[in-house]
């Protein structure tokens, strides 16, 4: 991997339903037009060498949209948890999920389970789909094992640090994501990765998820490798001039 590269990218994959607006159809084809931009990324960042990639594709917030928009979606999850499996396997993708997986309906957990068990030994690009996922939730969740395991003596209060809290969140044991890419120009986190982004790059597109390309990805790696990356240092003590 070429060390420009971020090694880890995460993506608000947003646009979808003012895209399918435009376009004078039903929500839910936009929803649909946007998992074929997730197969082409998926494919796209595994052959640039990334990582890692982290698609936030349903919230915890979601579940409060219509009835039917909500079935739909778990629907078009199911069909790409089904339909996707070979070309995840073909291109060595080892998938998991992360978020309040339980709530997800139970034959889309089992899609879920099932995919992350067939692909766990790849080698390639490990995807991760953040569903019924909420960054507020999952930091509330960890701080709530670290109480347990303080009261339990298995851990003692002294020794909490920020490695305490990164070990104990859904996505223990993966980097944090060097690069957010944030799609339809809305200039906001929406609870996601609130503690995993705090010194990512961020880049925000006005295209559409639907309409994301290769290209559009390859501006926004372009865009990530002409920046320097300080974790609040300044370019002297990085070695720069600057």
């Amino acid at each position: 991997m070429e060390a420009s590269l971020p090694r880890h990218v995460a993506v608000i994959m947003d646009g979808n339903g003012r895209w399918a607006t435009e376009q004078g159809l039903p929500r839910v084809r936009g929803h649909e037009a946007g998992a074929d931009t997730v197969r082409a990324i998926v494919r796209a960042c595994g052959e640039r060498g990334i990582e890692a990639l982290t698609l936030y594709s349903f919230s915890t917030e979601n579940w409060g949209r219509p009835g039917d928009e909500v079935e739909a979606l778990m629907a078009l999850l199911a069909r790409y948890l089904s339909d996707e499996r070979e070309e995840l396997m073909g291109n060595k993708v080892r998938l998991q999920g992360i978020g309040q997986l339980e709530r997800l309906p139970p034959h889309v957990r089992r899609l879920l389970e099932e995919a992350t068990r067939v692909t766990a030994d790849n080698d390639g690009l490990l995807l991760t789909l953040a569903l019924s996922y909420g960054s507020r939730a999952e930091i509330v969740a960890a701080v709530r094992r670290i109480a347990e395991e303080v009261a339990d003596g298995t851990l003692d209060a002294a020794a909490i640090d920020e490695s305490t809290i990164t070990d104990r969140l859904y996505t223990a044991g993966v980097p944090d994501p060097d690069l957010l890419i944030r799609t339809s120009g809305e200039m906001r986190l929406s609870n996601f990765l609130l503690w995993q982004l705090a010194y990512a790059e961020l880049y925000v597109t006005d295209v559409f998820w639907p309409d994301f390309r290769e290209p559009h990805l390859d501006v926004a790696l372009e865009a990530y490798a002409r920046r320097q990356r300080r974790f609040g240092k300044t370019g002297q003590q990085l070695g720069s001039a600057s």
